[in-house]
């Protein structure tokens, strides 16, 4: 069974056991999450999509990970004009794992 789930502005593909890295969440490492906002569940022969949400269904996870993701650099240039901007920047996350699919 898998589940899509919306979240931070993304939606994710997800099925039980599954660990996902999403923006970030409110809580601690341990503490238990629901994601309420899902739009399509599949059992592998009946699958219901949401208008746009399911209503009975949702996807609850453990949190496993609060971290900062690989640095990017951001670099603005133009050229010939002695412009040039570096600057770094590291996204906050969270990893979860997925327990179980309700509904």
């Amino acid at each position: 069974m898998y589940a899509v789930i919306k979240t931070g502005g993304k939606q994710y593909r997800v099925a039980e056991g599954d660990e996902i890295k999403v923006e970030q969440l409110r809580g601690e490492v341990g503490d238990e999450v629901a994601f309420d906002q899902v739009i399509l569940t599949s059992d592998g022969e009946k699958v219901e999509v949401g208008t746009p949400f399911l209503e009975s269904t949702k996807v609850v996870a453990l949190i496993t990970r609060q971290a900062k993701d690989r640095k990017i650099v951001v670099f603005k240039y133009k050229r010939r004009k002695g412009y040039r901007r570096k600057k770094g920047h590291r996204q906050r996350f969270t990893l979860v794992r997925i327990k179980e699919i309700t509904g």
